[in-house]
């Protein structure tokens, strides 16, 4: 992703586009509801994109 501007290690909008790339392990023992929900979320659109295919 290009901004225009030059990169800074300070700069939020760099860090965000790092942490995209980035692994996380998932918790269900660390999980609330948001995360829950997310994860809920996240295999109906796998299944809607499979259905696609």
């Amino acid at each position: 992703m290009t901004t225009g501007r030059e990169p800074n290690k300070r700069d939020p909008l760099e860090e965000l586009t790092k942490a995209k790339n980035e692994d996380v392990e998932f918790s269900a023992a660390l999980a609330d509801e948001d995360d829950l929900e997310a994860v809920e979320r996240a295999k109906a659109a796998d299944e809607r994109a499979a259905q696609r295919k």
